[in-house]
């Protein structure tokens, strides 16, 4: 069947605002069934799972289903997954929980392509207690990460590989299977932040060789609601608890302080959403994942080449990388303007886009693009269309004939 991408815009009131919305990397437009599921959830749930009054039975089932559905989504086991109110913070509580698996004579292997959430917490573990520190690079012509380089980085005393598995800024999506094969070669460990692959591939934990996959519910539109997913649950038996709760056992040993219910109950339904991008899509919540996704990346291969090629055409704009393996991200320059001064006059035309060094972006540092001024971010979304791609050319032909017009 065909992708209904007006079905799919008919699910979300806030296309409605007059905005082109081209910015999903902070966060996409949330459906309607989303909103209604949390705004019901505040009103039916407790502010705990325990004891027998109703309401704190409806939040047990509430974070029982959110587990199952992000185990849906990776292809995991629902007792694997641990939740919390971000990905970064989860990121953050995973890595004090295995520092001292991290010490002196052990190695950390990080990523230039990683987002800072899968980056920081690690190097404060390094810093703290005398890990080494070894860095995949990027190719900078096509801002691929080479996998051969996986082997000689990956020695016998690496404990950890922190990468990810599409970068949210350029599109590149690494082989991450030829890290976990490596790492795993050696008795370490394989962490992988899909923050920029939901929704726009299959994620399968057991298929990426991962052992631990991060993801966060904004990246597909739902709530703020961050969750890991350990491929191996009884691992979290293993390790030190972050939980405030002494008698914690399995994902309740990571998670530190309580759960919004009324947020799971949206994370749910917005992995449902998902599963319904495709009408036609049958089966179990998992098999409709796929069918949806494998829809969803059909339509954007058709429109992700659209909006290559119309931002070819733009003169002045420099697309950066060219990755052969890639999600509908991408960022460019455009020649003699700072990014923060594009961004702002694409807002002005109601836009919306990423700019300037994306809180510090080491990807963009790397490139030496930030110190030419910064880049400008956009991506496709399941409700973006031809329209808003043809609007973004048109704004950005626009912005640099009034810079001309302007410049003495």
């Amino acid at each position: 069947m065909t992708y209904d991408v007006a079905r799919v815009r008919g699910l979300i009131p806030s296309l409605g605002d007059g905005w082109t919305h081209l910015d999903p990397q902070a966060g996409m437009l949330v459906p309607d069934s989303v909103s209604r599921s949390v705004s019901t959830g505040f009103r039916t749930s407790s502010f705990s799972h325990a004891g027998r009054h109703v309401s704190a039975q409806r939040s047990a089932a509430i974070l029982e289903r959110a587990r199952e559905a992000v185990a849906d989504l990776v292809g995991g086991d629902p007792a694997g997954v641990v939740l919390g109110p971000d990905r970064a913070l989860l990121l953050a509580w995973l890595a004090e929980s295995l520092s001292s698996r991290l010490g002196l004579g052990t190695g950390i292997v990080l990523s230039r392509l990683d987002d800072e959430a899968n980056v920081a917490p690690w190097l404060r573990i390094a810093n703290r207690y005398g890990a080494h520190v070894r860095w995949a690079e990027v190719e900078i012509d096509t801002c691929e990460l080479p996998s051969w380089q996986f082997e000689e980085l990956i020695g016998p005393t690496a404990r950890l590989v922190a990468l990810t598995a599409a970068s949210p800024i350029v599109g590149s999506a690494p082989d991450v299977r030829v890290a976990a094969d490596r790492v795993h070669e050696v008795g370490g460990l394989l962490v992988v932040d899909a923050i920029g692959a939901a929704p726009y591939a299959h994620i399968d934990i057991d298929e990426l060789g991962a052992d631990v996959v991060a993801v966060s519910g904004p990246s597909w539109g739902g709530p703020q609601v961050g969750a890991l997913v350990f491929r191996d649950p009884a691992f979290l038996d293993r390790i030190p608890a972050m939980s405030l709760n002494p008698y914690a056992k399995g994902a309740e040993r990571l998670e530190v302080g309580g759960h919004s219910y009324a947020m799971l109950a949206g994370l749910t339904t917005s992995i449902d959403y998902l599963a319904s991008l495709d009408e036609s899509a049958t089966g179990t919540r998992r098999e409709r994942l796929e069918a949806s996704i494998s829809s969803l990346q059909a339509y954007h291969d058709e429109l992700f080449d659209y909006l290559m090629e119309t931002l070819q055409q733009i003169p002045n704009v420099t697309v950066i990388g060219k990755a052969s393996t890639r999600i509908p991200t991408v960022s460019f320059t455009v020649g003699g303007m700072q990014s923060d001064r594009v961004a702002g006059k694409l807002a002005d035309d109601r836009i919306g886009t990423l700019s300037g060094s994306h809180g510090g972006s080491r990807l963009l540092d790397a490139l030496g693009v930030n110190d030419e001024g910064g880049a400008v971010t956009i991506g496709l979304a399941p409700y973006t269309i031809k329209y808003d791609i043809d609007q973004l050319g048109r704004s950005l032909v626009r912005i640099q004939q009034t810079e001309l017009a302007d410049t003495p």
